[in-house]
C-alpha cells in the first residue's frame, strides 16, 4: 500500500493542464496543486457520486483532460457507473481509484470483501480498454507517464493506506479553502465559460 499524499506528489508531475477532481484525495491535493482554478475539490457530491460527476465533466469538456480520484467505497455504491463510462468512452477521462479497504471517513468500517475485489478487472469487464492496478508507489511512479500518454477512458486502481477519521463531521479540520460556489466560479473563469 502507498500513502495517498506521496502518490499525489508523483501524479502532480504528470498533471499537465488537466481538470482534477481530487475526491477522497482532496485534503492532500488542495495544498499541492499548482493550478487550483482547474481543480474541483467538491468534497462529497454524494457518497457514490464521484464517478458520475467526473464523467459529466469529461463529457462537457472533451477538449480538456479530466482526472478523477475516486474511492472504492464510492464505487461499490454505484458499480453500474463503470459500464456507463465505458459506453460513453470519453477519451479525456482518467479514473483513478483510491482503495484503502475501508470507509475511512465514517470510522474505518471495512468495505465488503475489501481484500479480494479486483477493481481493475471489474472496470475491464465493464468495457474500459485500459486498466491498471498498483500496490506500491514505486510501480505507480514507473508507470504513470505511460498511463497519461494513452487515451481514455483509463482506470487505475491503487491500494492506499487508510487515514481513518473518527471525529464528528462538524468537528473535523476543513481542508477546503474555497466554497463549492467559488470552486465552480473559478473553473468557469479559468475555462472562459460565461455563467
Amino acid at each position: 500500500m502507498m500513502q495517498t499524499a506521496e502518490m499525489l506528489k508523483v501524479f502532480a508531475r504528470h498533471r499537465g493542464n488537466a481538470i482534477v477532481i481530487p475526491g477522497r484525495g482532496g485534503k492532500h491535493w488542495v495544498p499541492l496543486s499548482d493550478k487550483p482554478n482547474r481543480d474541483l475539490p467538491m468534497g462529497d457530491p454524494a457518497m457514490g457520486g464521484h464517478a458520475m460527476f467526473g464523467l459529466g465533466v469529461a463529457l462537457a469538456r472533451p477538449q480538456d483532460r479530466v482526472i478523477l480520484f475516486d474511492s472504492e467505497g464510492d464505487l461499490q455504491m454505484s458499480m453500474g457507473v463503470l459500464a456507463t463510462i465505458a459506453d460513453q468512452a470519453p477519451k479525456n477521462f482518467y479514473h483513478f481509484l483510491l482503495d484503502n479497504e475501508c470507509y475511512a471517513t465514517t470510522g474505518g468500517q471495512p468495505v465488503p470483501n475489501a481484500k479480494n475485489v479486483k477493481y481493475d478487472e471489474l472496470a475491464r469487464a465493464s468495457g474500459y480498454q485500459r486498466t491498471y492496478s498498483f500496490t506500491s508507489l514505486e510501480e505507480f511512479t514507473g508507470a504513470i507517464g505511460d498511463i497519461m500518454s494513452q487515451p481514455g477512458p483509463v482506470f487505475v486502481a491503487m491500494k492506499v493506506l487508510p487515514e481513518i477519521i473518527n471525529e464528528a463531521i462538524g468537528r473535523r479540520p476543513r481542508w477546503q479553502t474555497r466554497s463549492r460556489t467559488q470552486v465552480i466560479e473559478d473553473l468557469q473563469k479559468e475555462l472562459g465559460i460565461v455563467g
